[in-house]
């Protein structure tokens, strides 16, 4: 063999046995290895004194005219409402770049080059059971991607176990690679860690080794004092079933109908014969038209009063006639008397004041009549004939205020208790039970046994009024029965079905004053032109047919 071929066997021998000596020196050849030219890596060492401090060194490689900046957070929570606390101490750079450490957070900035990174970590050390658990963020925070980060760790006593997480924060992913570096020590390295995304290592060690300085408090700010731990949990539950179940037993006691049954309400008999054996129209229970209205919906409505105004032309009282120029008008005919109830009355007077006998619809929405006389006779007529226990609105009212004012003391509460010792959730509570009593308000109303007698004998008269049919009614008596109606179909949102099927031209109480216009297509067009009035005399809903 020549000495040519023995001098390139000797050079492969020799670079062989310096591979494995490398390999099998413990040297961290991933965390020595130098950076891809372009990347940016980092190489952090970690050495665990025996003050528990915690000395690292970070050797970071930026391109040439390259910034980055890493932010670490310094508290991090751990559940049921605690955090756990770092500090850094004695931050400085060599090279370029800045560090600043704050309460919250260690900021560094490092520009082209290589830069090295030095300070101290305190409270990285807790225990765990019987052992102890060196843990920290070792890369994290990162504005750009890094190609590499190496790690290493030392401690006075060999490490029992490591832990390395990489990834999105929160992630369980693990690192690239992570082991004990044959019982002396910790190395782990992860390749190409992504922007924002961090590096956590926890590192076993066994009890004694030095003292835990762990720091874990509570909360602090606006996520302490509404975090949701399990005593607050179940505390909360049980004030939320107190508050809502409050609502509900308030519903139950004051604010529900009282139960009528189907065998004491009988059967509704509109249509009757009088004694000279006329067939003629009789409200169940006497109600009225603005009065079946108020009970249905527990509101006094614009179509009530819009409904006791053809009522009071049916009854002789008014006239309404159509005149030229799409108008109407409405002429005293007889004078208010005993036979009205108060709120008949006062509508009445709304629309025909002492001394004015006859007015027009548009004179009418000039002159912005008021109506809240109207309003709280209906509501107090109501009471009277024993259909409710209170009046409606006051009801409403009583129960909305009282809702709003606890919803308010509950985010008043929860100020105080976020600004001072916590469990604002509880003041949240109180408040979600004010707004749930505020929205409830409107349920409040209470019907007596009678109201909800009289509510099924509106169901009956809806009946009536989509069943009836003109030869149920002998032709004699039919302009009669459909004017004695009219106001309660109106009311009930039927005026179009009952206008076709038992729609009249000549009326006693309604004339068209030589306009020649079909009654069908004229009425109508006076009900909107009436509501449209009413409405902006304000004080009522602008609502039409209530369903019983």
């Amino acid at each position: 063999m020549s000495a040519a071929v023995l001098k390139n066997w000797g050079a492969a021998i020799f670079a062989v046995a310096a591979l494995t000596t490398a390999m099998t020196s413990g040297t961290a050849v991933g965390a020595l290895a130098q950076p891809l030219p372009g990347t940016v890596s980092t190489e952090v060492r970690m050495k665990l004194e025996r003050d528990s401090r915690l000395s690292i060194t970070e050797t970071v490689h930026v391109p040439d005219g390259k910034t980055v900046k890493r932010t670490v957070p310094l508290r991090l929570a751990v559940g049921n409402g605690l955090e756990r606390r770092y500090q850094v101490t004695d931050a400085r750079v060599e090279g370029k770049g800045s560090a600043s450490v704050g309460d919250d957070q260690f900021s560094t900035t490092f520009e082209g080059g290589q830069a090295t990174l030095t300070y101290t970590v305190v409270g990285a050390v807790a225990p765990v059971g019987d052992a102890l658990e060196v843990r920290w963020q070792v890369a994290g925070g990162w504005d750009t991607e890094l190609d590499k980060v190496a790690v290493t760790f030392s401690a006075p006593d060999s490490p029992t176990s490591v832990n390395c997480l990489a990834g999105p924060v929160g992630s369980s992913q693990p690192c690239t690679s992570a082991d004990l570096a044959d019982g002396k020590g910790v190395r782990a390295q992860e390749i190409k860690l992504g922007a924002g995304e961090r590096v956590d290592v926890a590192i076993g060690l066994s009890a004694g080794v030095v003292p835990p300085n762990a720091v874990v408090v509570e909360q602090s700010g606006l996520a302490a004092a509404f975090a949701l731990t399990p005593i607050s949990g179940a505390a909360l539950g049980g004030l939320l079933v107190l508050l809502l179940g409050g609502v509900g037993l308030l519903w139950y006691l004051r604010g529900r109908d009282a139960a009528a049954l189907a065998s004491e309400v009988g059967a509704v008999s509109v249509l009757v014969r009088d004694q000279s054996g006329r067939v003629a129209f009789a409200s169940p229970d006497g109600v009225l038209p603005g009065q079946v209205g108020t009970v249905v919906d527990e509101h006094v409505d614009v179509v009530d009063v819009t409904a006791t105004v053809i009522d009071l032309a049916v009854r002789n009282y008014l006239w309404i006639a159509e005149v030229e120029g799409h108008d109407w008008q409405i002429v005293r005919r007889n004078p208010a008397d005993d036979s009205l109830s108060g709120y008949e009355k006062a509508v009445y007077d709304a629309l025909l004041p002492q001394g004015v006998d006859a007015v027009t619809v548009s004179e009418l929405r000039g002159r912005r009549i008021d109506l809240a006389l109207v309003r709280d006779r209906l509501y107090a007529d109501v009471v009277e004939k024993r259909w409710f226990v209170r009046r409606p609105d006051a009801e409403r009212s009583l129960f909305w205020w009282v809702g709003i004012v606890i919803a308010v003391l509950g985010v008043a509460a929860t100020v105080v208790l976020a600004l001072t010792i916590g469990n604002a959730l509880f003041g949240l509570a109180v408040a979600v039970g004010g707004v749930a009593l505020a929205f409830g308000a409107r349920s409040m109303p209470a019907r007596t046994k009678r109201g909800s007698e009289l509510l099924e004998h509106v169901r009956g008269l809806r009946g009536y009024l989509h069943g009836v049919t003109p030869d149920d009614v002998p032709e004699a008596d039919r302009e009669l029965v459909f004017s004695r109606s009219l106001p309660y179909a109106v009311v009930l949102g039927e005026t179009e079905r009952w206008l076709t099927t038992f729609g009249q031209q000549d009326l006693y109480w309604y004339g068209n004053s030589g306009t020649n216009t079909d009654f069908r297509r004229s009425f109508p067009a006076f009900l909107g032109a009436l509501d449209g009035v009413l409405a902006q005399a304000g004080h009522l809903r602008s609502l039409r047919a209530p369903n019983p």
